[in-house]
């Protein structure tokens, strides 16, 4: 059995299209994978198949139904804003230990390739002192870090990769997906990140496979696993 948790320098960077990619990869090579994505915030109900656990499931090849978004999203919120605002505006708190327990059960129970998808960036908050890295830290898992090309994308990603390093936590992957309309040439963001970290394994999506779950980036994720 094998886990990877799938972080990201900030909201709506790529996490569930990196993790769809690694889905469809080790299906392809005959692996058993799982992927949960505990906490969602911004989720509708209505719009349950174009959500993150509706494509999950759908790239897993399990049907889109209630049980199994709740199964893949227990902690689902409406306000699409930090987990612990959209908690708090349904009038409840996000319970960090109910997380990281269903995680760690979950990992047990795995008997393939176990994908977790946290939620915003690695800071964001998840209640009022504890934020994703603590529950990073918390399962001690192997992360993939998924990051822009925008304006600002170096700062970003060179905070996250000092935040992850100074906890020990063991980063795989860090995956550059390019952000559509950014003013920085997505080679240039790419070099100057690969220059950075050196260090680490790092691989650019560019934003003509966005959506192309067959790319190249994708099978040398699944061969690291």
């Amino acid at each position: 059995m094998t886990t990877i948790f799938l972080t990201a320098t900030g909201t709506e960077i790529g996490k569930t299209l990196v993790a769809r990619g690694l889905i469809r990869a080790l299906r392809t090579k005959g692996r058993v994978v799982e992927a949960l994505k505990p906490v969602v915030s911004g989720f509708d109900p209505h719009e349950a198949e174009g959500s993150d656990p509706g494509l999950l499931l759908s790239t897993l090849g399990q049907p889109i139904t209630p049980d199994g978004i709740a199964r893949t999203s227990p902690f689902r919120f409406t306000a699409p804003v930090s987990p612990h605002l959209a908690a708090r505006r349904e009038g409840k708190k996000i319970d960090f230990n109910a997380i990281v327990e269903l995680c760690r059960w979950r990992m047990q129970a795995a008997t393939g390739v176990l994908l977790i998808e946290g939620v915003g960036g690695v800071m964001a908050p998840l209640d009022e002192h504890r934020t994703v890295v603590d529950w990073m830290i918390a399962l001690g898992q192997p992360v993939i870090l998924i990051t822009g090309s925008y304006l600002g994308a170096l700062s970003h990603t060179y905070s996250a990769v000092d935040v992850l390093e100074r906890r020990n936590l063991n980063i795989t992957s860090l995956i550059v997906n390019e952000t559509a309309g950014s003013t920085v040439p997505f080679s240039d963001t790419v070099e100057s990140i690969r220059t950075f970290c050196s260090n680490l394994d790092i691989q650019g999506l560019p934003w003509l496979a966005n959506g192309n779950l067959d790319h190249p980036v994708f099978d040398h994720l699944a061969e690291q696993l």
